[in-house]
């Protein structure tokens, strides 16, 4: 076989397994019951919090990057799951944005979720609930 095309189909081969496995990957972190529900609708909350999560000085850096990052895989006009998939193609944006949240909400605290909220409270206490915080109520 033509080594060219060895190398071709073992590029391809590696990028759709890394491909399934990101989809495992979402599958395994998504929100459980109507949180997922919620997720997307409070989808444009969630992106006015992320930039100020992001800009926050008080942050350590390795959290600012992993916003960044994360606003950077939002921004872009390809997703990692179509849209033509049944529940997750619409709701892989969500599942992303709710993962990564729960990993800056277990470093930099509740306190800095509460504090850069723009959102209404019952917005803040489904987030809180999406980043697997108690439900108590917070003072703003």
């Amino acid at each position: 076989m033509n080594p060219w095309l060895t190398a071709v189909l073992a590029i391809v081969g590696g990028l759709i397994l890394a491909w399934l496995l990101a989809l495992a990957a979402l599958l395994i972190v998504r929100p459980r019951g109507n949180l997922l529900t919620e997720a997307v609708r409070l989808l444009p909350d969630l992106l006015r919090l992320i930039p100020r999560l992001a800009r926050d000085p008080q942050l350590p850096r390795g959290i600012r990057v992993r916003l960044w990052l994360l606003l950077a895989y939002l921004a872009m006009p390809i997703d990692l799951i179509p849209d033509f998939i049944p529940v997750l193609g619409y709701a892989d944006d969500a599942i992303i944005v709710a993962a990564v949240l729960r990993s800056v909400v277990r470093a930099a605290g509740p306190e800095a979720l509460d504090r850069h909220w723009p959102g209404t409270p019952d917005g803040l206490a489904a987030v809180r609930r999406l980043a697997g915080l108690p439900n108590a109520p917070t003072t703003r």
